[in-house]
């Protein structure tokens, strides 16, 4: 990381679901971050996030009695174009990159949907309720619908290009699990540092994978390609790339001890209600370093800081370990 994450700490990483309980739309925040990064980190995670995750999807079907897709079928309300448009939205999870075929033999009358269809155990329909096809009564279909794993894009007509056989209709094949990334960029503060930045991401996904799932997933793949340029056995510039133990403890040169800048740990890591955070920052006080050098008195002082604000910092400050300082000393 940056040496100015030694100044700030690490940035977190939140998650919230947008709705409770629901894994698969999510909103993360990162912060703080340099200048900058926001939008470094936001657009490589949404750029592998949306064209470089492995998912599922139907590529090819084979309906009995059909050449093509230009036709229809005696007793079915949809033309062959629209059940294969219908296809293309059947969401699936399978861990196999192998490709398998699923059945689907229907009698009318009746609406035809992704439950009615056979498959082996490893495949699950994540959206079984989608409308697929109507049968009048009397009428019958069968067919054997391919689903193979994969990432990205491929076209139909690419796959007939290269595995042209009667009867087999090629659908365009949308393997990604991600439906929608969206980030923004927002100013953010640490102490009196106010040129920093934080990250937003709204990601939602199919169910093959998680939320959370995705975004690591992506992490780890942009981390792969960065460590391929990388070296282990050679840092440049040493100084300007972030030691957090360096920043922790002084260290020692020449049999001395060396000078060590004052420790700056961000006031905002202790959780303290907006309304004392706010009074404890109009006055300066923006570490924990230097509250814990104030007094009682000096904190009773502040503008809007009451005895209810005092009675949350000695306990919070207590819970880790730390107090104010005595009447004796003062900022």
């Amino acid at each position: 990381m940056h040496i100015i994450q030694e100044e700030i700490g690490l940035p977190t990483f939140a998650a919230a679901p947008v709705k409770k309980g629901d894994d698969n739309h999510v909103i993360f925040t990162i912060s703080p971050l340099p200048t900058g990064y926001g939008m470094t980190l936001g657009n490589g995670l949404r750029r592998v996030l949306l064209g470089s995750l492995p998912g599922t999807a139907v590529t090819s079907v084979r309906i009995a009695g059909v050449q093509h897709e230009y036709t229809t079928i005696k007793g079915v309300s949809e033309s062959i174009l629209d059940i294969t448009l219908n296809l293309k939205e059947i969401k699936l999870k399978k861990p196999r990159k192998e490709a398998e075929v699923i059945t689907l033999e229907a009698k009318g009358p009746g609406v035809i949907t992704a439950k009615d269809l056979k498959m082996s155990s490893d495949i699950e329909v994540l959206n079984p309720d989608l409308e697929l096809l109507t049968l009048d009564k009397g009428a019958t279909v069968e067919m054997q619908i391919t689903v193979e794993k994969g990432v990205g894009y491929v076209s139909a007509s690419e796959r007939n290009k290269k595995q042209n056989e009667p009867g087999l209709i090629y659908i365009d094949a949308i393997y990604s699990p991600v439906m929608k990334v969206r980030f923004d960029v927002d100013p953010a503060r640490v102490g009196q540092r106010t040129d920093l930045e934080k990250l937003t991401m709204d990601v939602q996904t199919n169910g093959a994978l998680t939320a959370e799932e995705a975004v690591q997933f992506a992490s780890q793949l942009l981390q792969s390609y960065y460590g391929y340029f990388a070296s282990d056995k050679k840092i440049i510039e040493p100084e300007f790339i972030a030691d957090f133990s360096r920043a922790a403890s002084p260290h020692i040169e020449d049999g001395g001890l060396a000078p060590v800048k004052e420790s700056y740990t961000p006031i905002e890591i202790l959780n303290f209600s907006p309304r004392t955070l706010n009074a404890l920052i109009n006055a300066g006080v923006g570490s924990i370093e230097q509250l814990t050098k104030c007094t009682e008195p000096t904190l009773a002082n502040f503008r809007g800081f009451g005895a209810k604000a005092l009675d949350e910092v000695k306990a919070t400050l207590g819970e880790r370990g730390l107090k104010l300082a005595s009447d004796s000393v003062d900022m």
